[in-house]
């Protein structure tokens, strides 16, 4: 099947983003008409968690009437032609006061691919805290939190497992620092890096053989289906197309990196999420199965280096939550 996609693969185990091209593309391909769109077919929202040198967390107090008074991370929705770290840095200033650099992708939150939730640590690079007398529509004010949370009237709880994850990855970081990379995606589709290793040491990795061997793409639909189904159902159904049925079947998949350009092709805000995910073998020795129909391939891995930099990615990946 030719050459392995190495310039592709070093790419995506180290974070970074790859052109997404139309041959790269498995399956149904983006749909006709207009490119994905903020506010029309997707809701991004960026959560930034930020410490202080004395390990104090930034809470805002919410000024939405629904809300107003409650306590919560400062998070927002992103604006069209804004890049992910831009939304970043105006949420926590136009909520906290503070200008911030934001450091690494904590997780990934969906509700279907319709709604996508950025969960960032970040740190305070300068600003002035908002006091109750700067109150406006974004928020009352802005606190350093010392204590529980939970001891404050909260918006939701939904931030306590964020807070976790921040704190953990503070102490011991579980993946390598993750942040988007500035390169245009027209839809909102998925790279799949999908591994087969057994016990024995052997690894192999998923192709897709239209053109030049890449990594298989997925697109994202925006059908009622696609949208109950979650960001990853695109994944499930692309091992579904190309690999007999498997037992057992493969662990969620995780984020090794992503791309996004604000006002992108056709002034479009598509997202491609580079993801990895571990077939896992029914025996010691086992072999990975065959693929239905010449579109995909697996390729052997035997360098031992590149071999070992997949093995660790599949243990060092940021959470997709659904």
């Amino acid at each position: 099947m030719g050459e392995a996609p190495a310039a592709e693969l070093d790419a995506v185990l180290g974070g970074c983003g790859w052109e997404v091209t139309g041959e790269s593309i498995e399956g149904p391909p983006a749909p006709p008409g207009p490119p994905t769109r903020l506010g029309r077919d997707v809701c991004y929202v960026v959560l930034a968690v930020l410490f202080n040198e004395e390990d104090r967390v930034l809470l805002v107090q919410e000024a939405k009437p629904g809300c107003r008074g409650q306590w919560y991370l400062p998070a927002g929705r992103m604006e069209p032609g804004e890049s992910i770290l831009e939304a970043v840095r105006r949420e926590v200033k136009e909520e906290t006061g503070l200008e911030c650099q934001p450091l690494t992708l904590l997780a990934l939150e969906e509700r279907g691919p319709a709604w996508i939730r950025f969960v960032f640590l970040a740190q305070p690079t300068g600003g002035t805290l908002k006091t109750l007398e700067e109150a406006d529509t974004e928020s009352l004010q802005a606190t350093w939190w010392a204590g529980d949370p939970q001891a404050l009237p909260l918006r939701a709880l939904d931030i306590l497992p964020l807070l976790a994850l921040a704190t953990r990855y503070r102490r011991s970081p579980p993946h390598p620092p993750t942040l988007p990379q500035d390169l245009p995606s027209a839809p909102l589709c998925l790279r799949v890096l999908v591994v087969f290793n057994n016990a024995t040491g052997d690894l192999w990795v998923l192709l897709g053989t239209a053109g030049t061997p890449h990594l298989p793409v997925v697109v994202c639909g925006t059908s009622p289906a696609e949208l109950r189904g979650g960001l990853c159902l695109p994944v499930l159904r692309l091992l579904r197309d190309c690999l007999p049925p498997l037992d057992p079947r493969p662990g969620p998949p995780g984020l090794l990196g992503l791309q996004h350009r604000a006002g992108g092709p056709g002034g479009g805000d598509g997202v491609c999420f580079n993801v990895v995910l571990s077939i896992p073998p029914g025996s010691p020795g086992a072999v990975p199965p065959q693929p239905q129909g010449p579109k995909f391939s697996w390729w052997k891995v035997e360098e031992e280096g590149l071999r070992g930099r997949i093995l660790h990615r599949l243990r060092t990946m940021v959470p997709i939550r659904s």
